[in-house]
């Protein structure tokens, strides 16, 4: 197996480095730059072969485009993409299938897979996420795949997407002590009240969990992230081995995320971040927004037979009188959540179903 970080870069391996895009659409040695036709020929017309014939994608309404598939055994370094419109964000699928499995291993929209839920971008300056002006997207997530790896997009919208991406990845052997990627996207919309909204469910096998992105639209006044995040690892049922203080204690931060004259204060670091910041504009935008990662990079919650995580829906409510503090209260909150987590098998029996365009719509 390949060493990765700075120690690694300077030693020799049998790995072979190749890259898919719309420039190589199979990631062949020299196959780059060949194209003829493509979405750049016409503002290339003068120039010929090798010059951005093909930079991108056009992706129909109702269309899956194959990203990628590849013959392995190897290991997806890094993934690259951007798209228009921005509105795709919410509207498309990123599916991820490995070793010639039917059921995807990753099914996520694409915007939240990359930390950027609502269809506006948000700057994210972590390790293995990073979303940059405006709208470029990259994920450094190892994927390590035995036989096959396999990447679409699905475009759930009424109107043509245009993708620009790249896939870089190496082929080598894998170890045997690989896990498998895997992502899986949930909506409460609204958390039920006095219920939990929860990010996986009957996830069985041994594995880790590495990654909590949030999408949480505000629903009710005052403060709303009193809620811990709950996981229940191998056969823990009413109570869970891991539980954490709060929403914003679980996210790095502290205290409402409330600078004291400064309000909520956004904040991007290499493993957890509240990264956007969505505010009322005194018309239809009405209700507080809000997008906020945790990568367990270097704290894997590991679980060796099964997991189930979830967060609740709480908030902060006015005193109850006679010189009594405030009080816990239940909110029912718009919560999606993306769920990272490296399992040892290509594909997850259970997931949850997959979401239409109503269930993934952002207003």
């Amino acid at each position: 197996m390949t060493t990765f970080g700075l120690d690694g870069i300077s030693r020799r391996t049998r790995a072979v480095s190749r890259s898919i895009s719309a420039e190589n659409f199979t990631g062949a040695k020299s196959g780059g730059g060949r194209a003829t036709k493509g979405t750049g020929a016409v503002a290339a017309s003068r120039l010929g072969p090798g010059w951005k014939i093909s930079p991108s994608i056009d992706i129909a309404a109702g269309e899956t485009a194959v990203l990628a598939d590849i013959e392995g055994p190897g290991t997806i370094r890094h993934l690259w993409c951007t798209t228009d419109p921005h509105t795709a964000w919410r509207g498309t699928l990123l599916r991820m299938y490995w070793d010639g499995e039917d059921d995807p291993a990753v099914e996520v929209p694409l915007g939240d897979f990359f930390c950027n839920g609502w269809n506006t971008f948000s700057q994210v300056s972590s390790v293995p996420v990073a979303a940059n002006p405006n709208g470029g997207f990259n994920a450094y997530w190892p994927m390590p795949f035995r036989r096959k790896a396999r990447i679409t997009l699905e475009n759930l919208t009424a109107e043509k997407v245009t993708l620009y991406y790249q896939v870089d990845y190496e082929l080598d052997e894998v170890g045997d002590d690989a896990s498998y990627f895997h992502a899986q996207w949930r909506r409460s919309h609204p958390v039920p009240f006095g219920e939990v909204h929860t990010l996986l469910d009957g996830v069985t096998g041994a594995g880790s969990y590495v990654g909590t992105y949030l999408a949480w639209g505000v629903n009710s006044p005052g403060w709303w992230g009193e809620g811990e995040l709950k996981f229940y690892l191998d056969g823990d049922d009413e109570f869970p081995t891991i539980c954490g203080t709060g929403t914003e204690d679980y996210f790095g931060g502290a205290w409402n995320f409330d600078v004291p004259g400064q309000g909520y204060t956004a904040y991007t670091t290499p493993y957890l971040g509240l990264n956007q910041i969505l505010r009322p504009d005194g018309l239809y935008r009405s209700q507080q927004r809000f997008g906020m990662y945790r990568w367990h990079v270097l704290d894997p919650i590991r679980f060796s037979e099964d997991l189930r995580v979830t967060v609740q829906s709480l908030g902060i409510g006015p005193g109850q009188g006679n010189g009594l503090p405030h009080r816990y209260r239940h909110t029912s909150d718009d919560i999606a959540s993306t769920s990272l987590f490296y399992l040892d098998a290509p594909s997850c029996a259970s997931r949850p179903a997959t979401p239409d365009l109503l269930t993934l719509e952002v207003d």
